[in-house]
């Protein structure tokens, strides 16, 4: 009688969310024991949420970055937003400069500044920066591209300020995103051709998503050398350039190209 019933145990049912989670960082498809989520699903949530919040506490590591620099230039600016929290209640001090650190920067004639930011997500600048940076320098060599400016409590319209001062036509704000429960090191990348205080956002050109899970640092590379190229030939970038960029698919297989007759 026994195994009689231990025959007609039916066999535990597949779990049909489980190919789906293979394809997204989303929570889908979540199980309940009872009325409530199961015990471990409540603990990635809550470590999540825990990452999040270290994501915008956490101060930018600047020594690890400068280190990483070697001896190249390079100048560390800070908003008008003393602190963390004052940081986070006033995003406007987040988009000014603060006024000694801009009698740091020196007028020079630039084609473009980059600027690595804090922003929301230290996590994402500390990872994604500096290797996008990397690859950029590469990439112009033709161009004349200022020394790395390194910003904290900074907002992005912070970058504007940064190339009127050091006299730059173009300015990339490396800076890192509000973070989800999902993905904490999301950097975000703002292209703006003939920046001035005041400047709209819809006179810039943004790249989101960039992290391992998401867009790569090298197709976000290979994304902003057309659109930076684009808006030097055409004066302009936002609104009118964003709609004219190609895939990044198309982008990569041309840069590929490109190389291999550098290469012969």
């Amino acid at each position: 009688m026994t195994d009689d019933r231990i025959a007609s145990t039916p066999s535990r049912i597949p779990d049909p969310w489980q190919d789906l989670r293979q394809l997204t960082r989303a929570r889908i498809g979540l199980g309940r024991t009872g009325n409530a989520l199961k015990t471990d699903d409540v603990l990635d949530f809550q470590a999540s949420h825990a990452q999040a919040r270290d994501a915008v506490h956490t101060p930018l590591n600047i020594e690890a970055l400068t280190g990483s620099l070697g001896n190249e230039p390079y100048y560390c600016v800070q908003s008008r937003a003393p602190d963390r929290s004052t940081y986070l209640r006033r995003p406007d001090l987040g988009r000014r400069l603060d006024p000694e650190a801009a009698a740091t920067l020196p007028k020079g004639d630039w084609d473009v500044v980059f600027v690595a930011a804090d922003g929301l997500s230290s996590f994402a600048t500390q990872q994604s920066a500096l290797p996008l940076f990397r690859t950029m320098q590469a990439w112009l060599s033709d161009w004349t591209v200022a020394p790395l400016v390194i910003a904290t409590q900074a907002r992005v319209a912070l970058g504007d300020e940064i190339a009127v001062t050091l006299g730059a036509r173009m300015v990339v704000m490396m800076i890192g995103e509000r973070p989800g429960l999902s993905v904490a090191d999301s950097m975000g990348v703002y292209l703006t051709y003939a920046p001035y205080v005041g400047c709209p956002d819809s006179s810039r050109n943004c790249l989101s998503n960039i992290h391992p899970h998401g867009m790569t640092v090298p197709a976000a590379a290979v994304k902003l050398s057309w659109l930076m190229r684009e808006a030097t030939h055409l004066k302009l970038t936002g609104v009118g350039l964003k709609d004219a960029a190609p895939e990044t698919a198309a982008l990569e297989n041309s840069k590929t190209l490109l190389e291999k007759d550098n290469d012969q």
